[in-house]
């Protein structure tokens, strides 16, 4: 992200009239533009033949474009009463094989209780796959049969990170009658073994806790992104995600960094860039191992992999207006998860 703004210089100014300007002090102003600029254009004194100045990026005349942050330059997750309607893309990448899947979700706020919030999630559209409303008969027994789950409950802490599932219990409720529509439409033997297939899964709620915290939509909007930025507007620390099927999710050493000004558009930007940073190797991901099958005292991380985020948040009450979020990691081919989400107009 750019790190300073630029003031042009105009006729008659001078260092103190420009701080002033800025709400800086001619001896901050002089020391900014001076760490930024080439040796031929450093101020001395005042300025001489300088055309422009480098001014520190929170230095704005127009304050209003200024980040609200709290306390320690925090973004604070504020979601009581929200409710927002999102456009979904998710794209999987297996070496060459690639699928594309397109959905329409509401996330509505339910409640705030010791330190958690929790949201009900309901998907609104049919799901696309590869742009065509899914046809064949696997696909379709599985978005008919995932209306088991929704509404979908769930719990995100104060850094607006998912936490889990809070409505197991009604998903056995909720069966019969998504199984009794179902049968209205398919019968035969591979609706049959499907049935029984999410029976089984129902039955065992670590099993389908793993299903559900693997949800690619869900981690990626409660990412975890409202926390203290410091002074130099980024943090450093490990994040994981669900891009394997694995009980120990991969990590990855991520660094955000936020914008402490608004965009054109009055949104507020974050990004984030980072690498696989994980004990296992390849052949430990392959086998589903939980953790690496070599003990060292010094590991050599495996860095097969990358991270990448952007968010763009309300200007005003700082929830997210789109986030594109692209994870990779190495299997015996690159696997790669995109995930792109956006606020649908309510037109």
């Amino acid at each position: 992200m750019q790190k300073f703004n630029k003031h042009i210089v105009q006729k008659n100014e001078t260092l103190k009239s420009i701080a002033f300007l800025y709400n800086l002090s001619e001896d901050a102003l002089k020391l900014f533009h001076n760490n930024n600029c080439d040796v031929k254009d450093m101020i001395l004194i005042d300025i001489t033949r300088q055309i422009e100045l480098f001014i520190p990026r929170t230095a704005m005349a127009d304050k209003s474009r200024l980040v609200n942050f709290g306390r320690g330059n925090s973004l604070v997750f504020k979601p009581e009463n929200s409710f927002s309607k999102y456009g979904v893309v998710i794209n999987i990448e297996n070496g060459n094989n690639k699928n594309e899947l397109k959905y329409e979700t509401s996330v509505r706020w339910l409640k705030t209780e010791n330190k958690l919030h929790f949201f009900e999630i309901e998907r609104t559209s049919n799901l696309y796959l590869n742009e065509e409303e899914v046809n064949e008969i696997a696909d379709l027994l599985a978005y008919k049969t995932s209306k088991v789950l929704y509404p979908l409950q769930v719990s995100v802490d104060e850094k607006g990170k998912f936490n889990d599932i809070e409505n197991f219990s009604v998903f056995q409720e909720r069966w019969a009658g998504v199984k009794e529509e179902v049968y209205k439409e398919y019968d035969g033997e591979t609706v049959d073994e499907y049935c029984l297939k999410i029976e089984k899964i129902l039955s065992e709620p670590d099993a389908l806790s793993l299903v559900l915290k693997n949800d690619y939509f869900i981690r990626t909007l409660f990412f975890g992104i409202y926390q203290s930025f410091g002074q130099s507007f980024k943090i450093d620390g490990v994040q994981s995600f669900p891009i394997v099927n694995n009980s120990v999710e991969p990590n990855y050493q991520i660094e955000l960094e936020v914008d402490p000004l608004k965009d054109e558009y009055d949104l507020i930007n974050i990004e984030g860039n980072g690498k696989l940073n994980d004990e296992r190797s390849i052949y430990d991901f392959i086998n589903k191992a939980p953790f690496s099958l070599i003990i060292e005292d010094n590991p050599k991380m495996n860095n097969e992999g990358s991270c990448r985020i952007v968010h763009y948040l309300n200007g005003e009450n700082l929830l997210p207006e789109s986030i594109y979020l692209e994870c990779s990691i190495m299997l015996q081919e690159e696997k790669k998860i995109a995930v792109s989400i956006a606020v649908l107009d309510e037109n």
